[in-house]
């Protein structure tokens, strides 16, 4: 894992919602979306609520070309 990637790591909470998802890949919230819905990034479903683990996240950009 890249340097950059190791802090970005280290300052993410376990779980992220889909807006935070967003800001964090500097994205809009739809197309956080179309991440998260097409299986792309893991996702989490509690009731209506999706939630992205750090790990998922960390897994997506490690393997994005």
């Amino acid at each position: 894992m890249g340097a950059h990637l190791m802090e970005l790591n280290n300052n993410l909470p376990l779980v992220l919602s889909v807006p935070e998802l967003a800001s964090v890949l500097h994205i809009g919230r739809n197309a956080a979306y179309e991440l998260v819905n097409s299986g792309k990034i893991r996702c989490i479903r509690i009731g209506k609520n999706i939630r992205i683990p750090q790990s998922a996240l960390m897994d997506y950009l490690n393997h994005t070309d």
